[in-house]
């Protein structure tokens, strides 16, 4: 029996983590902004906690991860040596903000549309459009020539992560890790409300886990000695720029994992909504609200791409490996969300 090409391989697993992922995210109610929004208004930190512990999670289960195989994380987009901070600044705030604007991200997007919600088609849309302009298209000469340039090269280093930064030994960046994955997972669990909360803890420590299997899937099992295509997990920017393309022009372009965890994302949650009795069509209020979401889902695809990442890419993928800009990124994120929160809900 001839061999599955490796892009397929990586592909079909990434349906199959993709559905997993879809389907605990949907039934946990994981999504960063509800998590912002929980903390400031209800003064509920149970969400952020779960958000905690996946990037605990993930940023153990990565590094074990190289540490046992041959997967390497130096083949990722998040730890090279030029640091850039204009794009994950600028980027970061931009997606924040739309993400207050449309009431959730890109991965949020996808769960609502698996319940039926019309108003994450049209933000689908232009998110996925969006992005393959900002990479390919017109808005890609702004960050080209405006965004990209603001970036700190730091050659002859190979790596941006802290452990390689501060010169820490093998065995020093092990026990950073440790350290920091230890502290985020006794920060969350310091709670007691939360310990309480089986859901929101099996959600955060799967999501978390999920991503480790999503590295796993491109540096190991799928992994091509001989392509050119870098080791990546979850991400939800530019791969849905990528499914849409994929689904207009399949005869011309090859399926891979990014088009493969965004289908199973869509069809896990799919199951969560419909078992539990919660898939219900859903339209639009009014034009004012789908201007929202026209303008938020713009800013995401544009921001997304610029800070090469969302709250799932750089929040909890991107951090799992250390590396400084997707620790700015983050912080971006949730500072132009907070921005936009105030915008829509205190401005006076």
């Amino acid at each position: 029996m001839e061999e599955l090409p490796p892009n397929l391989i990586r592909a079909g697993l990434a349906f199959l983590a993709g559905g997993a992922l879809g389907f605990l995210a949907r039934r946990g109610r994981f999504c960063t902004l509800g998590a912002i929004e929980d903390a400031v208004y209800a003064s509920d930190m149970r969400r952020l906690r779960s958000w905690a512990l996946a990037v605990a999670v993930a940023m153990a289960g990565t590094h074990l991860l190289a540490s046992l195989t041959a997967f390497d994380l130096s083949r990722s987009i998040y730890v090279g040596p030029r640091i850039e901070w204009g794009g994950a600044i600028i980027g970061g705030l931009l997606f924040g903000l739309g993400m207050a604007l449309v009431g959730t991200c890109g991965f949020g997007t996808l769960l609502r549309l698996a319940g039926g919600d019309l108003k994450a088609l049209f933000a689908f849309l232009v998110i996925a459009i969006t992005a393959y302009m900002t990479m390919r298209g017109v808005t890609g000469l702004f960050r080209l020539h405006v965004i990209d340039p603001l970036a700190l090269d730091l050659a002859p280093r190979t790596s941006q992560t802290i452990g390689d930064l501060i010169g820490l030994s093998e065995g020093g960046k092990r026990g950073l890790v440790a350290t920091l994955a230890l502290s985020l997972a006794a920060l969350a669990f310091a709670d007691p409300t939360f310990r309480r909360s089986r859901l929101l803890i099996v959600t955060g420590a799967g999501i978390g886990t999920l991503v480790v299997v999503g590295w796993w899937i491109t540096g190991v099992a799928g992994h091509d000695q001989f392509g050119t295509r870098r080791t990546e997990s979850f991400s939800f920017v530019a791969p849905l720029g990528e499914t849409l393309l994929y689904v207009m022009l399949a005869s011309g372009v090859r399926v891979d994992f990014p088009v493969g965890a965004v289908l199973g994302v869509l069809v896990g949650a799919f199951a969560a909504a419909r078992t539990a009795g919660e898939f219900r069509w859903e339209a639009p209020d009014d034009v004012r609200e789908v201007k929202r979401h026209l303008l938020g889902a713009f800013l995401m695809g544009t921001g997304g791409v610029a800070a090469l990442g969302c709250t799932i890419g750089q929040g909890v993928t991107g951090v799992s490996t250390l590396a400084v800009g997707s620790i700015l990124a983050i912080t971006s994120i949730f500072a132009g969300a907070r921005f936009g929160l105030w915008w829509l809900v205190e401005r006076q």
